[in-house]
Formats: C-alpha cells, sequence, structure tokens
C-alpha cells in the first residue's frame, strides 16, 4: 500500500530531507525502480546512479545529505533501514476488521480465531485450536488440536503445525515447513533385532520473531520441549531434531541437520550445510562455516570464532591443515 515518505521515515526512525509528501508503493533494486519505489545506496560511489535513476525516493548515510533534490532518508544503516521500510510497506491494517474464513476451509467449533484472523482455503483448523490477532494461515495448511498461534503471524501455504505445537507473535512459515513432528528416537530390542519406537510426547515452542524457511522440519521434544528462541532465522530445507534448544537471534542457513538435544546459544551463525551430532553445544557467538561438522557431545566456544572443516576447528588452525597437506603431496607427487 502507498505511504508517505514522512510515514516511512518516521516508521524507520531515520531524518527525511525533501518532501515528505511523496508517495511510495514498493522497493526495488536501483536499475529496475519506478518513481513509486525506495531505494537504498550504502557507499558514497553509488549514489549518483541512485539519483539518476527514476526512483521515488533514496534511503543513504549522512554522505548524501544536502547532495541531491531527489527526497532522501537518511540513515546510520541504510540497509537496515530500507528493511524495515519494505515491512513497512508491505503491512495491511486489520484493525477492526472481522475474522476471514475461506468456504473451503474446514475450522473445528472449539478453535479460537481472534479479530482480524484469517483462514485460506482448504486450511483444516482442528479443535482446540488458538489463532491469534491479524494472523493468516495459508492454503492448505493443516493446525493441528491445541496448536497455539500468536498474533500477526504469516503461515504460508501447506504448513503442518502437530498438535503440542506453540507459536509466538509475529512468526513467519514458509511454505511446506513441517513443525512438532515425532522425533527420530527407537530401542533396538537386543533379542529380536528390531527397533521400538520411543515416545515422542513432548512439545515445539517457537518464540516470537522467528522465521522458518520452507520445508524446513522441526521435531517436537521427546519427553520435554524443542525450542527456538526470539528473533531466530532458519533458512529453507533445514532440520532440527527433537530436544534441541536454539537461544535467541540464531542465523541457520539452508540444509543444515542438527540431530537431538543439541544446544545452540544466542547469536550463533550456521553456515549453509553444517551437520552437529547430538548433545552437542554451540556457545554464544560462534560462526560455524558452511559444510562444517561438530561430533556428538563436543563443545565449540568463542564467541565471534569462526570454525571450519569436519570435526569443526578455527578457520587458521585448519588452514593451516589444508596448506600441510598441499605441500605434502606435492612431495610425494616429486
Amino acid at each position: 500500500m502507498k505511504r508517505s515518505l514522512r510515514q516511512i521515515a518516521e516508521a524507520v526512525e531515520a531524518r527525511l530531507q525533501g518532501n515528505g509528501s511523496v508517495e511510495i508503493e514498493g522497493v526495488a533494486s536501483i536499475a529496475s525502480a519506478s518513481p513509486l519505489d525506495l531505494v537504498f545506496v550504502e557507499e558514497q560511489k553509488h549514489l549518483p546512479r541512485a539519483v539518476h535513476s527514476a526512483a521515488g525516493a533514496i534511503i543513504a548515510g549522512e554522505f548524501a545529505a544536502g547532495s541531491t533534490s531527489k527526497p532522501l532518508i537518511i540513515s546510520d544503516h541504510p540497509k537496515l533501514a530500507f528493511a524495515r521500510a519494505a515491512r513497512f510497506l508491505q503491512q495491511e491494517n486489520h484493525d477492526g476488521l472481522d475474522t476471514t474464513v475461506h468456504a473451503a476451509a474446514v475450522v473445528h467449533a472449539s478453535a479460537r480465531l481472534a479479530a482480524g484472523a484469517i483462514v485460506e482455503e482448504r486450511a483444516v483448523i482442528a479443535a482446540d485450536a488458538e489463532i491469534g490477532e491479524n494472523t493468516r494461515i495459508g492454503a492448505g495448511c493443516a493446525i493441528g488440536h491445541g496448536v497455539r498461534i500468536g498474533r500477526e503471524c504469516e503461515i504460508y501455504p501447506n504448513v503442518t503445525a502437530y498438535a503440542g505445537t506453540t507459536l509466538g507473535d509475529r512468526v513467519i512459515v514458509h511454505a511446506g515447513a513441517v513443525l512438532g513432528s515425532d522425533g527420530f528416537g527407537y530401542v533396538r530390542d537386543p533379542q529380536s533385532g528390531r527397533y521400538e519406537k520411543f515416545p515422542q510426547a513432548g512439545k515445539l515452542v517457537i518464540e516470537d520473531d522467528v522465521e522458518i524457511g520452507a520445508n524446513t522440519t522441526i521435531d517436537r521434544g521427546a519427553l520435554d520441549e524443542t525450542r527456538i528462541g526470539r528473533g531466530t532465522k532458519i533458512d529453507n530445507l533445514v532440520h532440527i531434531g527433537h530436544n534441541c534448544r536454539i537461544g535467541e537471534n540464531v542465523v541457520i542457513a539452508a540444509q543444515t541437520g542438527l540431530s537431538g538435544s543439541i544446544v545452540i546459544e544466542n547469536d550463533v551463525l550456521l553456515g549453509g550445510q553444517v551437520g552437529i551430532g547430538e548433545h552437542a553445544r554451540i556457545e554464544e557467538g560462534v560462526m560455524l562455516g558452511g559444510q562444517g561438522g561438530v561430533l556428538p557431545n563436543k563443545v565449540l566456544r568463542g564467541k565471534g570464532v569462526a570454525f571450519w572443516g569436519t570435526p569443526a576447528q578455527p578457520v587458521r588452525q585448519y588452514l593451516k591443515q589444508l596448506a600441510a597437506l598441499a605441500r605434502l603431496s606435492k612431495k610425494e607427487k616429486k
């Protein structure tokens, strides 16, 4: 929806320079912008391109102040302000709107839908489920018995939330994600050699402001709970096993796999295709590079330290080992 530049500047808590009545409808790259779009630049060398683009306004740093007649939003962190502006422009005003349930949706009589909630076609809401204010349940979703979903959440099509799952406020779950399924837990009978299922009776708790990528799966706890901390961002095609505890503001890239009972502390960054064994612990602020591997029961510690390789070790140490292997290889060829 259209917003004035003045409204956008106030929403992102940045300084306006120029005509605040200019209306903006969306965000774009400098190359593809229209007069209804907002663009951003983080470095002065890119400012001329933005100024001469078709964009209606620019978000830039202090270096842009007074340099153009094109309307500006001045921020110390232009990219962050741009992201917030994009979110502000996408917000729909549901205040005072009634709950909307598509005729092809199935909602149990005991389910509770708050004001402004939207349930799209073919979605199924089971008994005793609760859907918060202004939350959208996408087409084909299956929301299980007693599931709790907070306010202003966006649940995209074909998401499945098993019974025992709780989502906080402003959670985004992309298409095809499965939340709260049984963990991979079995007990072997030594006499018959057969595997029997261990109880998977715990819960899954997802805190506020979490985003979960498409086709990601997060298992419920076996007897206790799996928990995803506030503000954590999880990419597509990630698997998180039962009893894992993920801290706040953790970032997990695509195709990462976490075994059961892993602890990931606050502000950890996990690259793509990382694999972590059961009962491992990644302490606060650690960065683990793509395809890094952590063996079961191991601990990685060191705030701001980057690890790489399998088994994971500090990058400098890992690169020294690679260099030593390369030298040995050359000697053997000689």
